[in-house]
């Protein structure tokens, strides 16, 4: 998009509640870019911030920008009390872990954390992700169609995560119900009926995981919850079942759909950039740029947020302390000052993998290396089979479930032919 057609462009038009912007927000990001690079949303009074380095720096600033906020309220922070209450009456209320701390309290949880989600495991998994990979698609393959979300980009990172937490692959609609629930308090507007049924969801959930965590205590297995559980650094306690659970609400709502929404986000950028599936296919050595691509430019997390603990300028704006700030990944991702042409999808763009789709700094999305795996393999299983691949109709609009922060597909209908 250019000066012109920007400057032709009004800010009030647009808003980060509308659905319509959610999936497709690249037109309001090179509008905020040029005239607001901090945009206060008037629906909410959150500050967005959209340039790259302006994102950098916020990140990298734990003084000034916390962490330390529950992000169960969300986009119902004036309700957020009945959910809270509920859990804790009944099992676990949300406490501060990982991603909701600052250093140096982040620092134990993500020592223990990187024990777990490092390269060998990752490496271990691998085998297990390609074979899985393989299972789901022989289940569509002779139809020569499928609903490529539901059949392939949910189960593949869901199955894996599920074994992980000792749950039968019979069990990833149980699964996928505690992450949906688990997302929507934050993501999207809810009434106190929802707001209830959502935090009964979630009960269901920590019961189930505080009898595993009495198992895995007692019986190690070669799981993500044993070596949690039994995880500890030197002079140090293991963690409580309150930090647990905790944890585990993170790493189930932030490495889930996020990992769905890149694998049914890139499949739809290939469909739309036929170029670039053809120069994939012909250089399959291109897959980790296609990979890294796909990530900035249709980035599964557009933004998290931080509270500000004290006035602070960014950008030329004065942002208040206490203030909700989003660090709008996404818009970051699209900065022209940083990517040359940044709404082109190019695989071979030279500083794809510079994208903060995982963040930077002290909160690095510790399951990036699984998530850029299942990714890599489930494409590599994917194009190696199937050919010819087209959408089998048209796609709702718009085609992404509604949200503030992530960026879901609704559904993605494929239809294509059968590789010899």
């Amino acid at each position: 998009m250019d000066g012109d057609a920007i400057r032709a462009l009004k800010i009030e038009d647009f808003s980060l509640l509308d659905p319509e912007v959610q999936s497709n927000p690249r037109p309001f990001y090179a509008l905020l870019h040029e005239q607001c690079p901090v945009y206060r949303m008037p629906e909410t009074g959150m500050y967005v911030v959209t340039r790259y380095d302006d994102v950098r720096a916020v990140l990298r600033d734990t003084e000034r920008f916390s962490n330390d906020l529950v992000a169960a309220a969300g986009m119902n922070s004036g309700a957020g009390n009945i959910y809270q209450d509920t859990l804790k009456a009944r099992g676990w209320g949300h406490v501060q872990t990982l991603q909701r701390t600052d250093p140096p309290v982040h620092g134990r949880y993500r020592r223990l954390l990187d024990r777990v989600f490092n390269i060998d495991q990752v490496k271990n998994l691998t085998p297990h992700i390609e074979t899985l990979a393989h299972e789901l698609i022989d289940r569509f393959i002779d139809r020569g169609e499928c609903e490529f979300v539901s059949e392939f980009a949910l189960p593949l990172p869901g199955i894996v995560i599920a074994e992980q937490l000792g749950l039968n692959r019979d069990d990833i609609a149980t699964f996928k119900k505690w992450a949906d629930s688990i997302l929507a308090p934050a993501m999207i507007p809810m009434n106190e009926e929802e707001l209830l049924a959502c935090a009964e969801i979630e009960l269901e959930m920590q019961h189930f995981l505080a009898r595993m965590f009495e198992d895995r205590r007692a019986n190690p297995r070669r799981d993500l919850v044993s070596d949690l559980v039994n995880a500890r650094a030197e002079g140090e306690e293991p963690l409580s079942v309150h930090e647990l659970q905790n944890l585990m609400h993170q790493l189930i709502s932030g490495g889930y759909d996020t990992t769905i929404a890149a694998i049914s986000n890139g499949l739809w950028l290939l469909l739309r950039y036929p170029d670039q599936m053809a120069k994939l296919r012909a250089d399959p050595s291109l897959i980790k740029g296609f990979m890294e691509e796909s990530l900035r430019y249709e980035s599964p997390v557009q933004g998290l947020v931080r509270r500000t603990t004290c006035d602070v300028e960014v950008a030329g704006t004065v942002i208040p302390a206490n203030s909700v700030v989003i660090v709008r990944y996404g818009a970051a991702n699209h900065d022209p000052g940083k990517f040359a042409c940044p709404h082109q999808f190019d695989i071979e763009r030279n500083n794809a993998g510079a994208h903060m789709a995982f963040g930077i700094g002290t909160h690095f999305c510790v399951g990036r290396l699984l998530a850029r795996q299942e990714i890599i393999t489930g494409f590599e299983v994917l194009l190696s089979r199937i050919t010819d691949i087209e959408l089998a109709r048209p796609l709702p609009r718009p085609p992404h479930h509604p949200s503030l922060l992530l960026h879901p597909m609704k559904e993605l209908p494929i239809r294509f032919k059968k590789l010899a």
